[in-house]
C-alpha cells in the first residue's frame, strides 16, 4: 500500500494540445518535424492537427505560453566549410492561439554540434541549451619539438548557451557560450562509441532551477554537475564530480524546488539531492538502481519526470524499454513501485528517450520512437501506476511538449 499520495494539480482552462518533435530519416519522408495534436484532458483522445517540417530534427522542445512561442531545436552537426545543409541551430515558432498550427519566427545558430536541451525561463526572457557534440574524432598529425611525429586526436566542443529573448517571443541575441572541458574514463564500459562515450565533455541538460537564479548542468563525458549563476551571462558557482562512469544525463525539480532527481546514465540509477535555492548547492541525498534485481543487459536511463503534484518520480530506462516509477520519501529514499513495457529499443541511442505529464498530472504521453508511436497513460493518484489509454502514429518521434491554448 503506499504511504504517500500525489497531491492534485491545477488543471489550467483551455484546450490541451501537444507538440511532439521527430528526428529526420532519409528513408522515410514522413519523419521529422513538429506535429501538433489536440488532446483530451482525460489522456484518451489524440488527434492530429498540424505538421510542420522544420526543424528537421526536433530532437528537444519547450513552450512559452506567455508569448505562445514554441522553441525548438534542430539536433544537426553542422557540416564544415559553407554547409550544404542548416546548422545546428534553435528555432522559434509562433503558435495558433485557434488550432495550435505552428509558423516560423526566427532561428539562430547554436554553436556546438547537437544542441540536446532547452531551458526556459519566460519571466526573465532567457533560453538556455546544452550542446552535446559528437563522438566522433579528429586524427591531427603534428610534429614534436625533437622532430618525432605524432597524432593528436580533437574531439567535437560541447557547450551550454544562453540566448536572450524578444517581447514577442523571437530569438534575440546569443548572450553566452560555455565550453565544456575535460573527459571521464576514456574508453570506458558503454558501448557508446565504441568505449569512448567519455572521451570529451558531453552536456545533456541545462536546467533552470524554480527561482530562476540558478541553471543545472549534467555532463555525462565529464562526470560533474555544474551549477551556474544565472544572469546577463553564465557564471559557475559550484561543480559536483561524480564517480567514474556515473553519467548524469537528465536532471528534474520537485514541485517545491528543494529536491532535484538525476538520472546517472551510465551507472544506470537514479539520485536524489538536496538543493539550496540560496546558495545554489547540491548534496547528494540517495542513489538506487533503476533496475529490477536480476537485470542483466546493458540499460542507460535517459528521462526524469516528477509528478507535478510531488510524491513518485519516473525514469524511462533503455534497454529494460521500460517507464518506471518510483516512490519518493521526505528523507530522499527512491524505492521503484512498478513499470510499463515499451517497444524494444535498437540500442540505447534508438529508444523512446521522452516523456511528459499533462499541466494536470492526470496522464502522460511518452514518445516511443522504435515503434512510432505517441503512447497515453493514465496516472493513478495514489499508487503512481501507468495504465495504457490510446496511441498515435508519428515517425521517428523524440519529444512531447503540452501547451495550453484559450478556449
Amino acid at each position: 500500500m503506499s504511504t504517500r499520495h500525489i497531491a492534485p494539480a491545477v488543471r489550467p482552462t483551455g484546450r490541451l494540445v501537444a507538440f511532439i518533435g521527430a528526428y529526420g530519416d532519409t528513408t522515410d519522408p514522413k519523419a521529422g518535424g513538429i506535429t501538433t495534436l489536440h488532446v483530451s484532458w482525460d489522456g484518451r483522445e489524440l488527434v492530429h492537427a498540424h505538421h510542420t517540417a522544420e526543424p528537421r530534427d526536433a530532437g528537444y522542445l519547450v513552450y512559452a505560453p506567455g508569448t505562445r512561442t514554441l522553441y525548438a531545436v534542430d539536433e544537426r552537426k553542422t557540416d564544415g566549410r559553407g554547409p550544404v545543409e542548416p546548422p545546428a541551430a534553435v528555432h522559434a515558432l509562433t503558435v495558433s492561439e485557434r488550432d495550435g498550427r505552428l509558423s516560423p519566427l526566427n532561428w539562430l545558430p547554436a554553436p556546438g554540434p547537437r544542441p540536446t536541451y532547452l531551458g526556459l525561463d519566460e519571466q526573465q526572457g532567457v533560453l538556455v541549451t546544452a550542446n552535446h557534440g559528437d563522438f566522433d574524432h579528429v586524427e591531427h598529425v603534428v610534429r614534436a619539438d625533437d622532430g618525432t611525429w605524432h597524432t593528436e586526436y580533437l574531439y567535437d566542443d560541447s557547450t551550454v548557451l544562453l540566448y536572450g529573448l524578444s517581447a514577442d517571443g523571437r530569438l534575440a541575441a546569443l548572450r553566452d557560450v560555455r565550453v565544456m572541458e575535460g573527459h571521464g574514463k576514456d574508453p570506458n564500459f558503454s558501448p557508446q562509441a565504441g568505449g569512448h562515450g567519455q572521451s570529451g565533455a558531453h552536456a545533456h541538460c541545462a536546467v533552470i532551477d524554480p527561482t530562476g537564479r540558478w541553471v543545472l548542468v549534467g555532463d555525462k563525458g565529464t562526470d560533474r554537475i555544474l551549477v551556474y549563476r544565472l544572469g546577463t551571462t553564465l557564471e559557475l558557482a559550484h561543480t559536483c564530480q561524480l564517480p567514474p562512469e556515473t553519467g548524469p544525463r537528465h536532471i528534474a525539480f520537485a514541485p517545491d524546488g528543494d529536491r532535484a532527481y538525476v538520472t546517472y546514465e551510465f551507472a544506470s540509477e537514479i539520485a536524489s539531492y538536496s538543493f539550496d535555492p540560496s546558495s545554489g548547492e547540491l548534496r547528494e541525498l540517495a542513489r538506487t538502481s533503476t533496475l529490477p534485481s536480476g537485470f542483466t543487459r546493458l540499460n542507460e536511463p535517459a528521462e526524469v519526470r516528477v509528478h507535478p503534484g510531488g510524491g513518485f518520480v519516473y525514469v524511462n530506462n533503455r534497454g529494460e524499454d521500460t517507464v518506471v516509477w518510483f516512490r519518493a520519501d521526505p528523507d530522499g529514499g527512491l524505492t521503484r513501485a512498478g513499470h510499463v513495457p515499451l517497444a524494444p529499443s535498437i540500442h540505447p541511442g534508438l529508444a523512446a528517450r521522452s516523456f511528459a505529464f499533462d499541466p494536470s498530472g492526470t496522464f502522460l504521453l511518452v514518445a516511443d520512437r522504435p515503434a512510432n508511436l505517441v503512447r497515453s497513460y493514465a496516472v493513478d493518484p495514489d499508487e503512481g501506476t501507468l495504465a495504457p489509454l490510446s496511441e498515435f502514429g508519428v515517425s521517428q518521434p523524440a519529444f512531447v511538449e503540452f501547451g495550453v491554448l484559450p478556449d
